[in-house]
Order: C-alpha cells, then sequence, then structure tokens
C-alpha cells in the first residue's frame, strides 16, 4: 500500500505528498475550469500517469531481456467531454521507440504496453488510442 497526502492550499491549488519518497507536487486546475493552469491538473495527472505507466512497463521488460529503451517517449494528448458531466473523452498517446530495437523486440513492446496497469484500469471508462512510431517518427 502506498500513501499520499492531498492537501488543497487555496485558490484552487493542490500540493501531493508521495508517502515513501517525500516527493511533492502541485496541481491547479486548468483554465477552461477557473484555474490559472499553473501546474498540472488533476486530470492532467491522469494522462501523465498513462503515459509513465506505458514507458515503466516496457522498461521492465525491456531491462530484464538487456534491451536499451533510453529515448523512447510517450506524448499524451487529453481531451475533455464539451457537453454532460466533465470527465476525460479520450487519451491518445504518441508512443515513439529508439530504432535501434528490432521488430520483433518492437512488436514485443507493443504487446507489454498494453498491459499497462493504468491502461488495464481506464480502458472501460475512456477511449485510449495508442499510436506508435520510431524515433524517425515512422509509423511501426
Amino acid at each position: 500500500m502506498t500513501a499520499i497526502q492531498c492537501q488543497y492550499t487555496g485558490d484552487l491549488h493542490c500540493t501531493a505528498q508521495h508517502g515513501p519518497s517525500g516527493t511533492v507536487l502541485k496541481t491547479d486546475a486548468p483554465t477552461d475550469h477557473d484555474g490559472l493552469g499553473e501546474s498540472f491538473s488533476p486530470t492532467d495527472l491522469l494522462a501523465t500517469a498513462l503515459g509513465t505507466c506505458i514507458l515503466t512497463i516496457m522498461g521492465i521488460a525491456a531491462r530484464r531481456r538487456g534491451w536499451d529503451l533510453v529515448d523512447a517517449n510517450v506524448s499524451v494528448e487529453k481531451t475533455m467531454t464539451t457537453e454532460g458531466p466533465r470527465r476525460i473523452e479520450s487519451l491518445q498517446a504518441q508512443i515513439s521507440l529508439p530504432v535501434s530495437l528490432s521488430q520483433e523486440q518492437k512488436a514485443f513492446l507493443k504487446r507489454v504496453a498494453n498491459d499497462c496497469p493504468v491502461k488495464r484500469n481506464l480502458d472501460a471508462s475512456i477511449t485510449i488510442d495508442l499510436i506508435w512510431s520510431d524515433a524517425s517518427s515512422t509509423a511501426l
């Protein structure tokens, strides 16, 4: 179990402290929802969780096999609903893998990424698209 302590600090800002490490992050409401957009919004953190989870789960698999995943990256675009209750409508993750990886390694990492725990927990409620490319931006 991991404890995260969250505190409202005023003016739509919050802090969150990661219990095990003590690391602190700050949030702000987005500009389209009464905030100043001075930091990640709570829904930005959810999009961030998807991107970093994909990289982490692929990193674990790559490290276990002795593959170099340095410079892999994920760019996540979050789209909010425009009608009805405010919620994340979709997340589009553009995933770029190092060109040094073989096609077999890339295919394996694609399978691994689809098993990311954050993605598995969000799949039923949010449209999630994974778009793959290599470092030269050529589609796989």
